[in-house]
């Protein structure tokens, strides 16, 4: 989760990624922001992130991201 966290600060600082829960909703993340963190997420955990992956509830927190890295990791 820490580096996650990382990932997280160095595209788009000044967010408590470890208590916010509306980070699409509340808009703290935008289009470009996920389309910067997509690739750094797949390089980081070895993971492939499909279209089918991107919807919101996988990105509205840290841990809703942290989960699906996780299910991605098992598959």
């Amino acid at each position: 989760m820490e580096q996650l966290l990382e990932i997280l600060n160095d595209i788009n600082p000044g967010i408590d990624y470890e208590t916010e829960t509306r980070l699409i909703d509340g808009g703290l993340l935008d289009s470009f922001s996920i389309l910067s963190l997509i690739p750094e997420l797949e390089d980081a955990f070895g993971i492939e992130i499909t279209p089918i992956d991107m919807i919101p509830a996988n990105f509205n927190s840290a841990k809703a991201i942290w989960d699906m890295i996780h299910r991605l990791n098992e598959e």
